[in-house]
């Protein structure tokens, strides 16, 4: 994955994440720093100090990327206050992209890394951690060799590493390629794996910036959220506020595919439609009809295409029953079938699941059963309200985000899409030619 990949979005939208322009290597420290690079770090550390990076942060009111409803301001005071005196901290980078079709991450990390290190540093700054670790798959070789080379430019410039800046604050990054499952997305499972256990999640709280890596007080954040940090503390919101909401500030990047003419990653301001991210992708080919937008990832929802007018922020999207998770946008036309693709992508979420609890280990396993007995054409009785009931069951005994939101596809049928769901249950039909359900499928289902 390489530059070739980020879509050109219109002018009107900042780029905050990814690089500006034709830039020279992504490694190239010294052209990094003349652009900006570091200067975050410079301030924070020779004028701002722990608090003043803490004020700092509180004051823009950005959210995490990931959507956990803390704002960063609330998470780093809530890790920099726990611990007893002396206790380790830690700052962990979630670059791990769990999500096995989107590279938004990998791509920030190979072409920006300086940006995500530069805010890892700042973070550790602020709540006195002296470690970072950069969590990523074992096969971004790409990202990894990229990291590394940037971590090793900027710790002989002096700007990670012992006595960073020429003062008595230590600051040591290393790189962890990891191999696991979907799960490692979630972060406690992530922590589990840097420590080399099972990778099952733990019940919050005590929240990891409580009890995180090895028990100590841990931030963890993903890439996009830690390469905003030096935004922030060199023009305070000034660069945010007018891409939308102050809650929801700032860009995020997303990943176009499916049924468009230039698929491929593109940073977005929160705050813009979802017809007008797709049209970064040059919208939809000639002769094809817009049929729905999965959202989310494999465990978002699937929406109709009166979504395309929807804003695209974490708020919005769990109205409609999706959310941002990897940044995946695929756009689904008339050749394909969403029941299909619901059961598909609730089997998948049910094979990744650790397993850990009951509603896990045996409700999404049920689930993907209901999905592809109707695609087969052997619905058993009323499978529309076992479908409806199972799902809440799930989403409301879930441990972990994953159990929550693996329902989504399957009840985006109910909620959007029921004509074509009630096609293949009660006409032994599929609309779009996809699915193949068997002859001897009991005539008379009802839903």
């Amino acid at each position: 994955m390489n530059r070739d990949a980020i879509l050109t979005a219109p002018a009107r939208f900042p780029r905050l994440l990814l690089p500006a322009g034709e830039a020279g290597p992504a490694t190239d420290l010294s052209a990094a720093v003349e652009a900006g690079a570091f200067a975050a770090l410079r301030k924070a550390v020779e004028e701002l100090q722990p608090q003043g990076v803490l004020a700092a942060v509180a004051e823009s009111g950005m959210l995490g990327r990931g959507g956990s409803g803390l704002t960063l301001g609330d998470k780093w005071r809530a890790c920099a206050r726990a611990g007893a005196a002396g206790d380790a901290h830690y700052v962990v980078v979630n670059g791990y992209q769990s999500d096995p079709a989107v590279q938004t991450d990998r791509v920030l990390l190979e072409t920006n890394p300086f940006a995500v290190l530069e805010g890892a540093a700042i973070a550790a700054f602020a709540v006195g951690a002296a470690e970072v670790l950069v969590a990523v798959r074992v096969e971004a070789a790409d990202a990894i060799r990229t990291l590394e080379t940037a971590i090793e430019a900027a710790e002989k410039a002096g700007y990670l590493g012992e006595g960073i800046l020429g003062s008595t604050v230590d600051i040591r990054v290393s790189v962890s390629p990891l191999q696991g499952s979907y799960m490692l997305g979630e972060e406690t499972v992530l922590l589990k794996a840097l420590e080399g256990k099972r990778g099952q999640p733990e019940q919050q709280p005590p929240y990891t910036t409580e009890r995180g890596l090895f028990g100590k007080p841990t931030l963890v954040h993903g890439p996009q959220t830690l390469a905003a940090v030096p935004v922030i503390l060199n023009g305070g919101m000034d660069g945010f506020e007018w891409t939308g909401p102050r809650d929801f500030a700032g860009t995020v990047l997303v990943q176009l595919s499916g049924a468009v003419l230039r698929p491929g990653i593109a940073e977005v301001p929160f705050g813009v439609t979802l017809s007008e991210i797709v049209d970064i992708a040059g919208g939809l080919p000639p002769s094809h009809r817009l049929k729905a937008l999965l959202v989310g990832g494999p465990s978002g929802g699937i929406l109709p295409p009166e979504a395309m007018s929807l804003v695209y922020d974490h708020e919005n999207l769990e109205r409609a029953g999706a959310h941002i998770g990897s940044g995946s946008i695929v756009v689904v036309d008339q050749h394909s079938c969403v029941v299909d693709l619901a059961a598909v992508l609730t089997r998948f979420c049910a094979d990744e699941a650790c397993g850990k609890t009951i509603p896990c280990r045996i409700g999404l396993r049920r689930l993907a059963e209901i999905g592809s007995r109707i695609c087969e054409g052997q619905p058993r009785g009323d499978e529309v309200t076992r479908l409806s009931d199972l799902a809440h069951d799930v989403a409301a005994s879930a441990l972990c985000a994953h159990e929550r939101r693996a329902t989504l596809a399957l009840a985006s049928l109910v909620r959007y899409f029921r004509d074509e769901l009630d096609a293949h249950i009660l006409r032994n039909s599929c609309p779009a030619g996809i699915c193949h359900p068997k002859a001897d499928a009991r005539a008379g289902a009802t839903s």
